[in-house]
């Protein structure tokens, strides 16, 4: 399974890391997401990380979020700084054992679509 977590209060301009470890299999091979649903709208991709470190990011969280991987630990990481009230919202992370390549738009956004899914973790900027 994966468990989310390190979400929180912060004040717009801040930064947050959140972290999506994984339990009882390796993350390696593993393609890991991260999406992001805030209340009344639709979930949005944020990033998708494959193991290779190859990582493609949401056009509204580029040069702000970053994503990396501690394959020892089983955990991906998003570090997410320049926070903005736009970027509250509950934070998923989800695991596909593939190497994906195609756009982050066209990722699939449903549970049914990975291999793991983990629980939310709630990120709330707000001053």
């Amino acid at each position: 399974q994966l468990q989310a977590s390190g979400g929180g209060l912060v004040q717009p301009g801040g930064s947050l890391r959140l972290s999506c470890k994984a339990s009882g299999f390796t993350l390696v091979y593993y393609a890991i997401s991260w999406f992001r649903q805030a209340p009344g709208k639709e979930r949005e991709a944020v990033s998708c990380s494959n193991n290779d470190g190859s990582t493609e990011y949401a056009r509204s969280v580029k040069g702000r979020f970053t994503v990396s991987r501690d394959n020892q630990q089983d955990t991906v990481y998003l570090q997410m700084s320049g926070l903005k009230s736009e970027d509250t919202a509950t934070y998923y992370c989800a695991a596909k054992k593939w190497e994906y390549s195609g756009s982050l738009y066209d990722l699939p956004q449903g549970v049914r679509d990975y291999d793991h899914w983990g629980q939310g973790t709630l990120v709330t900027v707000s001053s």
